[in-house]
């Protein structure tokens, strides 16, 4: 068996303990092993997708036994891209952490960090539907502890408001699994996909409500309206760089109908067909449009992202909802570009709040304030998909996708204003922070007595040079996205061909690693 395959797993998951075991006072050294860590989790992550680019399905089994009585990871093209797309993300958000000091303003950031890293990457290799719950129980508990970091009233009522949501969610995630193995009498997903398209046709009613559940479940974790309320107020009042570490935490949801919704429940199983479609894409396509109003209406910055991060879900799921080659393959795509751009935007808003508060008004200047402004533009042209940057590659993949779905009119519509609405909401945002800022300066009359200090004030951040190298960091990633957009859509474009032929995948779990 491959034994990288497991590692993603079982580096945070030993890091994690050992820091608050041995590193608890030791601050520093906390510091260096989860860096190390996370860059070691990079190196993983390039082994196992230049692994899978090949297009071998690779299975692992904990304990040498065989699916689908055993516990089974599975490497694809998917998950070796979403391992990826999670440890870049999160080096470049450990990165601003330590340049920002943030990891002092409470205790076990690191640890927590670890497990966070341990939950999402189980969930993206797990190929077994009850451990993608424990996966995503592990990633929730430690986004508990990471959102209230720092403490405060207003982080904590988001917190609890947070957890109690989620644990709805789980709660829901249970019943659907138990409803689905009354049923099939299995939760290994390739041994379900093969049940399921064995299944009488009088039994297919339960499980048609289970796969409905599962369905809720995975729109609750990836903040699709109504189910959404959980997103502004808890991204907004975490503290900033851990809300843009949660921007891959939306995406493990749309990983979730991606994979259950093409191997078990997919378009070719007559018992399920467009059950799904049928009700994603008007749910989608209404994110869309409240995200971006969203947007246009927030007065802080922090609820601004937030609204953002809602509207590229809609966007994604939009392509996800139509389930063909074509549109799985742009929402691929779509989805790194969004993951970064939600992540850089969030990094963005940390350092105007750092230096003049939230509020989307006139302030007073700030420091770095020409540079933060030119970082803002950039994020802000990602994430409204203008071009020439990702954002408006993806959109462009998006709408040629459906051309062919019966509803194109309303998708393209929904799209197209939603985007000038975003566009409309950033650059007014940007011109009260940066704009207005700048004007006061120069219209006001100084007070010699404070001039200086609104001129030289030291930046707030201990290391800001590293701060500001992590947000370059995902900026290039955003124009490595653009530059290499044509390989990059042939590969997701062979991720598709492979969700879309399960059988494969079903074979080589069930039939298990003989190498």
């Amino acid at each position: 068996m491959n034994h990288w395959i497991i590692a993603p797993i079982v580096l945070p998951a030993l890091l994690a303990p050992f820091i608050i075991m041995v590193l608890r006072y030791h601050l520093e050294l906390q510091r260096i092993f989860s860096v190390a860590g996370t860059v070691g989790l990079v190196g993983i992550a390039l082994i196992l997708t230049a692994q899978a680019a090949g297009g071998e399905i690779q299975v692992y089994e904990l304990g040498n036994w065989p699916a689908p009585f055993g516990i089974v990871l599975v490497l694809d093209r998917l998950a070796a891209l979403m391992v990826l797309l999670t440890s870049l993300l999160a080096l470049a958000v450990v990165l601003y952490v330590l340049g920002s000091g943030w990891d002092k303003r409470g205790r076990h950031f690191h640890p927590l960090f670890q497990f966070q890293l341990m939950g999402v990457c189980g969930a993206f290799l797990t190929g077994d539907a009850f451990n993608l719950f424990v996966f995503f129980e592990v990633l929730l508990i430690a986004s508990y502890g990471l959102m209230i970091h720092g403490g405060g009233p207003v982080r904590f009522k988001a917190g609890v408001q947070y957890v109690t949501y989620n644990l709805l969610g789980s709660t829901l995630f249970l019943f659907a699994l138990g409803t689905l193995y009354a049923v099939t009498g299995t939760l290994n997903m390739a041994d379900l996909a093969a049940r399921v398209a064995e299944l009488p046709a009088e039994d297919t009613a339960l499980l048609r409500v289970g796969a409905v559940l599962l369905l809720l479940v995975f729109c609750i974790k990836a903040a699709v309206l109504p189910l959404h309320f959980w997103l502004p107020a808890s991204y907004a009042n975490a503290p900033l760089p851990v809300a843009a570490l949660f921007a891959i935490m939306t995406k493990v949801g749309a990983y979730s109908i991606i994979r259950m919704y093409t191997l078990a429940f997919g378009p070719d199983v007559a018992i399920t067909r467009g059950l799904a479609g049928d009700w994603l894409l008007p749910a989608a396509l209404v994110t869309l449009a409240i995200g971006a109003v969203g947007i246009l209406g927030s007065r802080h910055i922090a609820r601004m992202v937030a609204f953002s991060a809602i509207a590229s879900m809609g966007t994604l799921l939009i392509a996800v909802s139509l389930f063909t080659p074509q549109a799985t393959a742009a929402a691929l795509y779509y989805a790194v570009h969004s993951t970064l751009a939600a992540g850089l935007m969030f990094l963005i808003a940390d350092l105007v709040m750092e230096r003049q508060g939230g509020r989307i008004a006139g302030m007073t200047p700030m420091p770095q304030s020409g540079l933060i402004a030119t970082l803002y533009f950039i994020g802000a042209i990602a994430l409204a998909g203008m071009p020439p940057l990702s954002g408006f590659v993806g959109k462009l993949l998006v709408m040629d996708a459906a051309r062919d779905a019966g509803d194109f009119a309303a998708i393209w519509a929904v799209i197209l204003v939603s985007s000038l609405v975003t566009i409309i909401g950033l650059a007014r945002a940007g011109s009260l922070i940066f704009w207005q800022s700048h004007d006061a300066r120069h219209n006001t009359e100084p007070d010699p007595e404070n001039v200086d200090k609104v001129e030289h004030q030291p930046s707030p951040e201990p290391m800001p040079g590293l701060a500001f190298c992590a947000v370059f960091g995902l900026v290039a990633g955003l124009v490595g996205l653009t530059l290499f957009a044509g390989p990059l859509m042939e590969y997701t474009a062979s991720m598709a061909e492979q969700l879309y032929a399960p059988q494969h995948y079903i074979d080589a779990v069930l039939e298990g690693d003989k190498k």
